[in-house]
């Protein structure tokens, strides 16, 4: 009998102590997150950062999270760190990235969206063939798309429409966005939105292209007097996992993790359909403003003209010369994005 129960205490402790070991061992699983810029407190704060906090307290991960600014990520060298493996997981903006793979940037081509719906059936349209390119090229998986919102112009000077843009240096962060602005008669400055105030108050730029909530946390209307309501872009952001951290994990984990950034998905388009109007109505001193900081900015009147224009530049110079860029690296990729992201807007690259 002592002879059993021995052997059993020890298999009770064999099992015990195994448990513990597989605990330990996914408690060591570390996550070295990049997140947003931190100017973009709205998202930052109120959905990522908390998002990221709630994975850190599972017991198969540990999660330190970073804002980009805070540890000086260049936004355009994301695509490469996230490959490398130098962060697991990473808050990449596309367009900015997309030097580094052109395909990505059509997601998001400057004038192709005329409202967020259409941008988000865009996005779902070719969301498949982007993490497979993603997996691909740059040993990343896909795990969130969504959008700051509508990228419109806080400008200084005598801006009555967009006609009065011609030789204003306006910030930009999307080639294709470059390309619309040249189109539009101004002159395209890329900068980081980190970047931005400064440059506007100090008359590097003229203007700046962003979402008129993350405009308003950055305080831009302290430093410019003319707002823009003409979407350029959506300005479409995603959260990349590097592959070797996503397959490090088993497969409950990976629905788990899946399920969860589903969510911070659905957060942030929430986010981007939610408070670009009430921004637009701060920025400008309107009454109905009830969530963001109040300035006094003038509101510039769009006619449907500026709309169309906008739309004709699109066909005739942005997409033929994305097209042309993209297709050096992957020469599917016209014919890709007319299955997806065209299908979904009506366009077609010839």
């Amino acid at each position: 009998m002592p002879t059993m129960i021995t052997r059993g205490a020890i298999a009770g402790v064999a099992l015990v102590a195994g448990v513990a070991m597989a605990d330990q061992s996914r408690a060591e699983t570390a996550l070295r997150v990049v997140g947003n810029f931190s100017g973009n407190t709205l998202h930052v704060e109120g959905v990522e950062r908390p998002f990221f906090d709630e994975l850190n307290s599972r017991n198969d991960l540990s999660v330190v999270y970073n804002t980009m600014d805070a540890i000086g990520v260049e936004a355009a060298d994301a695509l490469r760190l996230i490959r490398s493996g130098a962060f697991d997981v990473m808050s990449v903006q596309i367009g900015m990235a997309s030097r580094d793979e052109p395909f990505f940037e059509g997601i998001d081509l400057a004038g192709v969206a005329a409202d967020l719906d259409t941008q988000r059936a865009a996005v779902n349209a070719v969301r498949e063939s982007f993490d497979e390119r993603l997996q691909e090229r740059f040993n990343a998986k896909l795990m969130t798309l969504w959008p700051f919102g509508p990228q419109m112009m806080f400008c200084n000077g005598d801006i009555e429409s967009v006609d009065d843009l011609a030789g204003k240096k306006v910030r930009v962060f999307t080639p294709s966005m470059s390309r619309l602005v040249e189109g539009l008669g101004a002159i395209p400055v890329t900068l980081q939105f980190s970047e931005v105030y400064l440059a506007l108050q100090r008359g590097v730029a003229d203007c700046g292209v962003t979402a008129p909530s993350a405009g308003n946390n950055g305080k831009w209307p302290e430093v410019t007097d003319r707002f823009v309501p003409l979407p350029l872009s959506y300005s479409v952001q995603g959260h990349f996992m590097n592959l070797d951290t996503w397959n490090s994990f088993d497969e409950t984990q990976q629905q788990e993790l899946s399920e969860a950034f589903a969510r911070l998905e659905t957060q942030m388009w929430e986010l981007a359909y939610r408070v670009n109007d009430d921004a637009i109505a701060c920025n400008t001193g309107q009454e109905s403003c009830a969530d963001h900081q109040v300035y006094d900015m003038a509101l510039v009147e769009i006619d449907p003209d500026s709309r169309a224009h906008i739309e004709q530049l699109t066909e005739d110079v942005v997409l033929p010369k994305w097209a042309e860029d993209c297709g050096r690296q992957y020469p599917d990729c016209a014919a890709v994005w007319n299955q997806t992201v065209g299908a979904a807007t009506d366009l077609t690259i010839q």
